[in-house]
């Protein structure tokens, strides 16, 4: 069967016409990820955080709770690892002051991991900046509770 005959620049115009959906599909493909941030209520840390994340290429809905307990529990974050804020991404918990590249990282690994921590609330870490700085461990953990380090900051 022959194929039929299309000028060159009818040619031209049908690929340029297909141009806009290319790149529609790409940034479909590249869509932030969106991320769940449960906090206590009135904890401005973690106002910061969200904004972290945000400015970090993350879409945050933040929600505010009088009590994180039944979230931590639902989602299997250890009583000793309770902070102020959990959040929920791609299938995984955030757990605190975690910082935006770790999350992004574990995003692309897809670690066989229940999410990341954050125990505490260190000086220096994402939203909770100031002049001080002391060092923290970001672990990996999972349900029955074993982690692991995942990064450190010094």
């Amino acid at each position: 069967m022959q194929q039929p005959f299309i000028p060159a620049r009818r040619r031209v115009l049908i690929a340029l016409a297909a141009v806009p959906l290319a790149l529609t599909s790409a940034r479909a493909f590249s869509a932030a990820p969106k991320v769940s941030v449960f906090k206590l209520t009135g904890c401005g840390c973690c106002d910061l955080w969200s904004e972290h994340l945000r400015k970090n290429g993350f879409e945050v809905s933040v929600s505010a709770l009088p009590d994180l307990a039944p979230v931590r529990a639902k989602y299997g974050v250890a009583k000793d690892f309770g902070t102020c804020h959990t959040a929920l991404v791609g299938g995984y918990v955030i757990e605190g002051h975690v910082p935006a590249a770790d999350i992004q990282r574990l995003l692309r690994s897809k670690l066989k991991v229940a999410g990341l921590v954050v125990p505490d609330m260190p000086a220096g870490s994402p939203g909770m900046e100031g002049p001080q700085s002391e060092p923290y461990d970001v672990l990996t953990f999972d349900r029955s509770g074993a982690t692991k380090i995942y990064a450190r900051y010094r």
